[in-house]
């Protein structure tokens, strides 16, 4: 379940990210709400995280997932592009959080 909890605060922290492109200083409701209820719900969801797993490790796979969604997602939605050197980065990103999550004993699994 401790994982649900993780994935559902990714999840919305990621739709809260790339909805701030369209806030426009926060002058358009619409898109503010889904930031302001995705942030939220995000930080909710990774403080209900905080009973299961120590909070670096917490951190670093919240982050890092969130890294790549977003760049993926940007690339999808708003076709913007990133060089090598940025998906040399994202790629080590990866890597770490499967290492964190396959090899850390500091994870629930």
């Amino acid at each position: 379940m401790a994982y649900l909890y993780l994935i559902v605060a990714i999840v919305c922290e990621v739709i809260a990210t790339l909805a701030l492109k369209s806030v426009d200083g926060f002058s358009k409701i619409g898109p503010s709400l889904i930031v302001v209820t995705g942030y939220g719900l995000a930080f909710y969801y990774l403080s209900i995280c905080m009973k299961f797993f120590p909070i670096g490790i917490i951190y670093a796979i919240w982050s890092g997932a969130g890294i790549v969604l977003i760049a993926l997602f940007s690339f999808l939605v708003y076709k913007q592009t990133v060089d090598v050197p940025a998906i040399i980065g994202i790629a080590l990103i990866i890597i770490g959080v499967a290492v964190i999550n396959l090899f850390s004993s500091s994870v629930v699994h």
